[in-house]
Parts: C-alpha cells; structure tokens; sequence
C-alpha cells in the first residue's frame, strides 16, 4: 500500500514534506562484549516517573572529516518527571567517564556525581504526585564509548542497547520507565539528522541548521536515538492507516550513496505490505512515523529497533533484517520488556515475526523453513540456561549474553512456534493480538508473568505448564520412543524422555499410523508422564508409526523403534484416570486420555449439557495401560459438553467419571 515517493533533495523540501536492533548475532560483523556498568541504580532508588526529556545538543564540530573523529559535545536537558513519592533529591544514571555535568537550574540546586550516577538536589522537598522539572547542563567527552558513535566519514549516530543512554544523556536508563523526547540538535547544514518522532521545523542560520524533532509517544531511554550524515541520502513514502486512508504515516529512509539502490528501493516497496501486514496480527501500526537509516562499518549489529527511527548495518536492506526490527515496533517499543529479563519478548518475537512474514510473502512451508532453521542453531548452539532468567531483572549481564542468539532469539521464536501448534491458528493470533492490543501494556511495559496471564485469559486455558518448561527451564526434551504392533488392530506406543534437566516436557504429540491397506492417519496424543504408554485400537492392521510426523516439537531429539512388546517402566501400576480433553477449548478436534488399572471393558461418550448422549468415542474391551481418542466436533454445535468414561474388570467394581469440554467455532 505505498502510494507515492518523494525524493527530497533540500532541507526546505523536508520540512515541507514533514508538516502534511536489532543486535542479531547471525548479522554482526563482529562480536564484542560490553559488561554492566560497575553501579546500576535500582528500583529501590527510583521515586519518581519520568514524562518527558528535553535534550538540546550541539554537534556542529562533530562532522569535520578527522582523525581521530571529535566525540565531545555540549548540551543541556530539562527532566519533566512526576514524584511516586516525598522526594528532595533524585538519582539519575550517567556514566562519568563519557559524561560531565557542569550545572543544574530550575528546581535543580546542586548535584553529586558518582561513577555512573548523578544526584541532583532539589530547591525544595516535594510530595508524591508533584510535578517536578530539573534542567542540567553538561558535556560529553571526548572518548569512544560505544554508545555515541562519531565517525571520520561525517556520520554521528547513538546506540543504547541495553543501557547506552546513560552515557549521552543523564536518565533514568531502564526501560520501565518510558518518557516522551524533544529533540533539538545543532549541525552542520550539509547534514541530514533523524530522530524519534516527527520532524517540528529546521532552522538554518549560515552554515549551520537545527533539527527539533519531537515524539507524541513515550519511549524507553534505549530506544531513544539520532543517525545523522553529511550529505546524506533521503526518500520520504507514506503509508495509509486502517482507522483513517485519510491519514498518511510517512516512512522516511536514510541511505548511503554507497548502498545497493536496488535493495533499497524493494525494501520501499515492502514496508507497506509489511506494516499492514503486521497491523493486521498485532493491532495497527500505533506510531506516528516509520523510519529506517542505514549506518557505516562502526554499527556492529545488524540493526537495531529505534523507536520510529531503525538503525540497520552497512547497505543492510536485507527483508529479513528489516522483517525482524520493524516487527519490534510492536513487540519491545508499543510493548517493552519491564526488566531485562523479559527480553525475549522483544527478541524472540521479533525472530518469529521473520519467520511469518515469510509465511506471508512464500507460503507455509518458507515459514517452517525458517522455524526449522531457528531450531537447528538453537540445538547446535544451546549453551543450557533457560530462556527467562530472574536474575537479569537486578543485574544486566554482558551482551553475549543477553544476546545469546541461540536462546533468546531462536529458542524464543521456536517457543512461539509451538505454542501456535498446541493452541491452533484461530487461538494462538487472537491471542497474541490481544496482548499487542492490550491497553495495561500497549505504550508501558510487559514481565513475562504477566504475558502468561494475558495468554491464559485470553485463551481460557492454564498454560503454565507450557512456559515454566520452555521459559523457565533449560534444554529441551530427549524422545527415545518405542512401538509395538499387537493383535486385534492395535498398537502400543510408550513416549520416553532421557533428558535430565528437566526431567520431563510435557507436550501434546502428534503420531502418524500407517495401515496394511497403504492408508494413514495422524492422531494428536497428550503426553503428561514420562514412559507414558499409549495403547491405540483401530478398524485395521496398522503396520508403522512415525512420532512427531510434521516436526511441531521443532525443539527436541528423538528416536522412534518398532519392538515386540511395551510396557511401562519400572513395573508402574495403572490407575482408573480421565485426563481433560486437549486442547480445550477446541474447533473441531480434541484429543481425550484416560487410564485403566487392569483389562476390562471401557466405555467413552459424550452428553449434551441436558446429558443426552451424543457420541459413543470408545466402547470394547482392551487393555490396562493409557488410551487416547479424538472427537471431532465439526458436526456439532458451539457449546458445553461432558465426556464420560465408564469401566468394568472382572473382580472389580464399576468404575465411573465425567469432565466437561468446550466446542467453540
């Protein structure tokens, strides 16, 4: 849906065209480690709310071809920020090494600075609620530090993530905490500078022009940023929104002559797609801007998410990459981890959103590829700790780690993956757009625990079992399976994990039985134990079965072995169990496991909610061990159902139970 191209090749064009990160291993050229600051400021410390920064910067003597570049400028704030509590004084965190404070005024009186801190006395005490504004003026110095990047070919921009603000600006630099930015920068007039936000006006006075930029919406001080260049290039588009044709989001992309206008202009021709697309799962676009630059060799990531302003490699206009940032701007921007331990909710959903706009350009089978590919550098590389680590929350580790590409981002994706194989299509996207739309999230922030409610009240299941094995355990599960093909039609199947940490994944299993006649068929099994033993009856010989037919369980290794005889490990008695149905609620099948102690004859129905019996699933004499059925619904009404299981041994009393399920189409 993009409608028009604007080259604009004079500042006067871009102000009139204004008025109407990924940090992905797999693209880095190189890895570098970056430790935590020394000092992190924690939430013990944190009395106040920040709303919005104020920064004007001066970096007119920034874009002189150098050498070595000049990294010094100088600058001044103004924190607008709302006191949580009585309050004389407030911390904020600034690296003393790249930063100096030299003053402070309004309701600034004096100030302290540490390490990586600066404490700011107020003129007077204030109490919760008050709202409060602290002007600082400051420089920085003139040292490389990872965070505010100038280099000797007339480019200036900053990197944040995890915590890089801290060291061009004072802030409170944790993404808890989001705030909107005004943004004024002095430069030279041959400079093009971007910013979050839209564009308010340029001034040009000489040989020197001043960029405002200014966001309607907050953003986490990480994702606050400028990409700026001598000369620049520049092509404006425009997108139209769902809620309004009428209203043009404009896409601004910042490119080098050096890069591949080829690339550059299939991306252009993309993004529009891509954000309908993406509006389309997730909630519209909700920001007033969409905007790529494309950086020079000092940008070792392949990109990263800036809010309404994404930085990319070198000549990066890669579908993938731009997939993959853009896709933050939902997940990690609209929606930003509430620690650093939640990161996989920026990167792993932004590594499966690859995978979908595959889906949506070629068609299942390149998203599976992709899932497929994720999955295999996950079991290549697994360094064996979990997903979610709490302890991230208190203490930010190193970026290899953070970053760990293999967990947090390819495992993530997979997770993700296999949670629309337990949930179903229809489920898993109202769902997921349920989060992205949620208001209690939407412009603030998410912890994983609270993604997991919103997921099980989105869905009416409990599906705690499923994140606290792939979230928050490590490793993944090892199958070394067996079958045996028995008299009468049936067959036994035992599922068994080796694994040790954990013990055990539960997950529901898909098995592919092919018959004597050369037909087959795909049951859906629960597995809730290990060694557990399915035994399976049908209408005609079946001769093999295949565990995991599709490789849904894209996470995992496994064994599958035809042998003469299964039985349950370590001599495990049966018990008379019904399991409930999954998953539930359903459309059109569901699977139903039960148990039973000893041979006997077993009888499985459904009832209608006036508990008239609508379907006979099971009803014959078999074995002692666990059994699962399928009901298909398709030919029902939406509604409430019970299940039944009765069962009668020789020796034994009649033994019976109900559950109930839900049909919901």
């Amino acid at each position: 849906m993009l409608l028009m191209c604007c080259l604009l090749f004079s500042q006067a064009a871009l102000s009139q065209q204004t008025n109407n990160r990924e940090r992905e291993r797999k693209f880095s050229v190189h890895q570098n480690t970056v430790t935590a600051p020394a000092e992190n400021l924690t939430a013990a410390n944190h009395s106040f709310d920040v709303l919005n920064y104020t920064l004007s910067l001066d970096l007119y003597n920034n874009y002189f071809y150098s050498f070595p570049a000049l990294h010094s400028f100088t600058a001044n704030e103004v924190i607008t920020f709302v006191a949580d509590s009585a309050l004389n004084s407030i911390a904020l965190d600034a690296v003393q090494s790249s930063l100096g404070i030299d003053s402070v005024a309004l309701e600034g009186q004096s100030f302290s600075a540490a390490q990586n801190s600066v404490t700011i006395q107020l003129a007077a005490a204030h109490n919760a609620g008050d709202t409060v504004q602290v002007k600082i003026f400051y420089h920085h110095n003139d040292v490389q530090d990872n965070a505010f990047y100038v280099g000797t070919d007339g480019m200036v921009f900053t990197d944040c993530e995890p915590e890089g603000a801290r060291k061009w600006f004072p802030c409170w630099d944790h993404p808890s905490d989001k705030a909107t930015l005004d943004l004024t920068a002095r430069v030279q007039a041959n400079v093009k500078l971007g910013s979050n936000g839209l564009l308010v006006n340029t001034t040009t006075a000489g040989d020197t022009l001043i960029y405002h930029w200014r966001s309607r919406d907050p953003i986490a001080t990480y994702l606050m940023t400028i990409s700026s260049k001598t000369d620049y290039q520049l092509d404006v588009l425009y997108w139209h929104t769902f809620s309004n044709p009428n209203d043009s989001i404009p896409m601004y992309f910042y490119w080098n002559a050096t890069d591949s206008t080829q690339q550059l202009h299939h991306i252009e021709q993309v993004m529009g797609p891509m954000a309908t697309r993406y509006s389309m799962l997730f909630g519209e676009y909700p920001f007033e801007k969409i905007g790529i630059a494309s950086l020079d060799k000092m940008f070792v990531w392949g990109g990263m998410e800036n809010q309404t302003l994404i930085n990319i490699c070198e000549n990066c206009w890669g579908e993938n990459l731009i997939s993959h940032e853009f896709a933050h701007h939902w997940f990690g921007d609209l929606i930003s981890p509430a620690t650093w331990a939640d990161i996989w909710l920026n990167e792993g959903f932004a590594t499966y959103c690859e995978a979908l706009w595959d889906e949506t350009v070629s068609g299942y089978t390149a998203y599976k590829n992709a899932i497929d590919a994720d999955a295999d550098g996950y079991l290549q590389s697994n360094p064996g700790w979990p997903i979610y680590n709490p302890g991230w929350a208190a203490s930010t580790p190193g970026d290899n780690t953070l970053f760990n590409y293999a967990i947090i981002y390819e495992k993530g994706a997979c997770v993700l993956h296999m949670l629309r194989y337990v949930l179903g299509d229809s489920t898993f996207f109202a769902a997921l757009k349920s989060y992205a739309t949620d208001p209690n999230f939407t412009f603030a922030n998410a912890s994983t625990d609270e993604f997991i409610q919103k997921i099980n009240s989105t869905t009416g299941q409990n599906l705690n079992w499923f994140f606290d094995e792939w979230i928050k355990q490590p490793n993944h599960p090892v199958y070394n399976n067996t079958y045996a093909i028995l008299s009468g039609n049936q067959m036994q199947f035992k599922v068994e994990q080796t694994q040790s940490t954990p013990a055990f994944f539960q997950m529901p299993v898909e098995v592919n039985i092919t018959f004597s006649d050369g037909s087959d068929s795909t049951l859906r099994l629960f597995n809730s134990a290990n060694d557990q033993v399915f035994t399976l009856a049908f209408s005609k010989t079946p001769t093999a079965l295949t565990f995991d037919p599709n490789n849904n369980i894209v996470l995992k290794q496994a064994t599958t072995t035809e042998v003469t005889s299964v039985t349950a490990a370590h001599g495990t008695p049966y018990r008379f169990a019904l399991e409930q149905n999954f998953p539930n609620p359903f459309n059109p099948i569901t699977t139903i496991n039960f148990e039973i102690p000893s041979a006997g004859f077993a009888v499985l129905k459904i009832f209608n909610i006036l508990g008239q019996p609508v379907a006979t699933l099971f009803a014959q004499a078999t074995s002692a061990g666990h059994h699962s059925v399928q009901w298909n619904g398709s030919s029902f009404s939406s509604g409430m159902y019970f299940y039944q299981l009765q069962f009668i041994a020789q020796k034994t009393k009649y033994s019976i139970t109900t559950r109930k399920l839900i049909l919901e189409k």
